[in-house]
């Protein structure tokens, strides 16, 4: 791994931050309070070939990896649009699709992810499991034609917009009657597939949904890869979710530090800008301090993932999403607190940020696990649940 990024990353950079500006916080702010989407940016984003980067070429992507998607999304929120689909469409679900699908299922979803004309969402998360995936109890039966898939899920991101989701159930073991994770994908136009929103006091264009899923039938070539390595397919998902979370989350911090900064150089008070005071500056250079340590962990993440190392990339994805979690909500508090009143009102833009700062502490996967599998992974420790 390079600490130095190539000349061809530093470009992505450079295009996809202008794009970014293009767009801005003031117009994503306003699709997210009127109940709009960001669709325009995100077909613009898949024109010009960045919703893809990590995909294979060979349909539609651009042959990269995670380090390059995660520029993409890190750009984008530092720009102020921060797009959440992204950790889940062309990341999740492209890569799952692309590592372990069959030829007909490549050459029929991944074009699409690559270019943002389809739009895939992830569902795991169910009312009763929480954090413990071995509890999902959405299930799949074996029926003359393929399955028939019942269960529920809940905060899945992006139903309303999403053609197909990738869903986490289980089937039964045929040999020993218990049941075993596998994915499939569901169309959202299947009937016995039905999805409301949760109401949530985020500010934000994505919006989150209870899914239920009631005797849907699937047909055989909707399991993806292979019913017997399931769990490792599932997390060979989690990992990228876990980086592109870190991307999320740093994309956040940095917007949030630029408008801190950018006000703290012009306030004057007294004689100087308020950006000369201890007070006020060093609480900001730690949190560059801690977001270039965040930024590097998730660099780490990606290289290793990219390169082929799943153990090791799982342990620094989720450091990674610690580490930006935390720094997202260090960030956009002070920069509520360095532009004092003002960062309480809707000019400036920055007390909105704060819920969706805090929730990349909890979503994909909350610091508290995180730190479980720390002390039990990396140290060693006994395991707690």
């Amino acid at each position: 791994m390079s600490y130095v990024e190539s000349e061809e990353r530093r470009e992505l950079r450079k295009v996809v931050a202008e794009l970014g500006k293009k767009y801005g916080y003031e117009w994503f702010n306003q699709q997210a309070r009127s109940g709009g989407h960001t669709t325009e940016l995100w077909l613009d984003a898949g024109k010009l070939g960045y919703l893809g980067v990590n995909l294979p070429e060979q349909y539609g992507g651009g042959g990269g990896g995670m380090a390059d998607l995660s520029i993409v999304l890190e750009e984008l929120g530092a720009a102020g649009c921060p797009l959440l689909m992204m950790v889940v469409s062309p990341s999740i679900c492209g890569t799952v699709i692309s590592r372990f699908g069959t030829g007909e299922q490549k050459q029929h979803w991944l074009p699409g992810l690559a270019d943002g004309t389809t739009i895939m969402a992830f569902a795991i998360t169910e009312p009763d499991a929480g954090s413990n995936s071995h509890q999902i109890t959405t299930t799949a039966r074996r029926t003359e034609n393929g399955w028939s898939l019942s269960g529920r899920k809940v905060y899945i991101s992006g139903l309303d917009v999403a053609k197909a989701v990738l869903v986490v159930g289980r089937t039964e073991d045929a040999r020993t009657g218990k049941l075993k994770p596998a994915l499939f994908i569901v169309p959202i136009d299947a009937p016995g597939v039905e999805f409301r929103q949760i109401e949530m006091d985020l500010i934000s264009p994505d919006k989150q949904y209870a899914l239920f899923l009631d005797d849907v039938h699937l047909p055989s070539d909707a399991l993806v890869g292979s019913e017997d390595a399931a769990l490792l397919q599932l997390f060979a998902g989690l990992n990228p979710e876990r980086i592109m979370a870190s991307a999320f989350a740093i994309g956040i911090a940095r917007h949030a530090l630029d408008k801190a900064t950018a006000y703290v150089k012009e306030r004057q008070v007294w004689k100087t800008p308020i950006g000369a005071h201890q007070g006020i500056a060093h609480p900001l250079a730690q949190i560059k301090i801690e977001l270039e340590l965040a930024r590097l962990m998730m660099q780490k993440a990606a290289a290793l993932y990219d390169a082929g190392d799943d153990l090791a990339a799982g342990e620094a994805a989720n450091m990674a999403k610690y580490a930006a979690g935390e720094v997202a909500v260090r960030a956009t508090d002070q920069a509520v607190q360095s532009l004092g009143g003002n960062g309480m009102t809707k000019e400036y833009g920055v007390a909105s940020l704060v819920a969706a700062a805090r929730a990349t502490r909890i979503a994909p996967v909350s610091r508290e696990m995180i730190l479980n599998f720390v002390a039990q992974h990396s140290l060693g420790l006994p395991k707690s649940y």
